[in-house]
């Protein structure tokens, strides 16, 4: 494994940030745009992650994932709510079997924690109800080099999650460079992971093209060798509609229309569900809606 993932050719960064600023000039047709908007919809994990959030406030969400939009029942429900450990029952108790839960686990967002705290973790919101977890890497053992131990937790965690998915976040933000985000992205495929996720969401830089396009050749690159699927989740930064449907035209130049769809892509976006309810709205009246028709979260 350590070979494998040291031996990576590198990033070109150059070629990177071109392929990005061409797919950006791409013109969208009004009806791939109305697709692009309820597919973008279909595939938004709508999140929660605050010290203050309470069981009321994880019901409120619970209810606008079902319902994004309570006035027009044409609206998809979102892929998931994801919520820390301790609301992942009160959150399967709202959405029952409609959507997943997915819980962050593993010392959430630092990654900084014994094994055995990160085990119990996971189990604990599998328990619950959780049917995917949320897992963030340890930066500094892998920024020094120790990617058995990386591995290791991957693995780790994996076999506690059951039935539940394993989405791995390389917290991209710190990982300083593309060619990391590279091995980063292989590490943990190897190392068991369903989806691979770039950012916890609290630092900055957290989503970008570039880093999404490194992500997305590494999962083309293992389908290609095992024939295996693997999801990806670009989180935290991604506001606009118009943002979001660079991602899925990313995701089609790079892995082709099987992935356009939720089960293996996902954005860890909240804010961004309202902007596309608004778009959404304008391209079927002609005219934005005010500001109550979305929201506060």
């Amino acid at each position: 494994m350590r070979s494998l993932v040291a031996g990576l050719p590198g990033v070109d960064e150059v070629g990177a940030q071109g392929r990005i600023a061409m797919l950006g000039t791409r013109s969208i047709k009004t009806t791939s745009k109305a697709w692009a908007i309820d597919t973008a919809i279909s595939m938004v994990d709508l999140t929660t992650l605050e010290g203050m959030d309470t069981a009321g406030k994880v019901r409120a969400l619970c209810a606008k994932a079902k319902h994004p939009d309570p006035l027009d029942t044409s609206v998809p429900h979102v892929a998931a709510v994801c919520v820390y450990g301790d609301m992942v029952a009160t959150a399967r108790a709202e959405v029952g079997s409609t959507l997943h839960v997915a819980a962050v686990a593993t010392a959430f967002p630092s990654g900084r924690a014994e094994l055995d705290v990160k085990l119990a973790d996971t189990v604990h919101s599998v328990e619950a109800g959780a049917d995917e977890i949320d897992m963030v890497i340890d930066r500094g053992a892998f920024l020094e080099g120790d990617l058995a131990l990386v591995f290791d937790q991957i693995k780790a965690v994996k076999s506690v999650c059951g039935t539940a998915h394993l989405k791995v976040i390389l917290e991209t933000g710190e990982l300083q460079t593309l060619d990391n985000v590279r091995r980063a992205s292989w590490l943990a495929i190897l190392a068991g992971a369903d989806f691979i996720k770039t950012s916890t969401g609290k630092i900055t830089p957290a989503a970008t093209l570039p880093v999404t396009l490194v992500m997305l050749e590494a999962i083309r690159d293992f389908h290609e060798i095992s024939g295996r699927r693997i999801g990806m989740k670009p989180a935290g930064g991604i506001r606009t509609s118009k943002d979001a449907i660079k991602y899925l035209v990313l995701v089609n130049e790079t892995l082709g229309k099987d992935w356009l769809i939720p089960d293996l892509f996902r954005f860890g976006a909240s804010t961004l569900l309202n902007d596309l309810l608004l778009q959404r709205q304008r391209m079927s009246t002609g005219h934005y809606s005010g500001p109550d028709y979305v929201t506060i979260d």
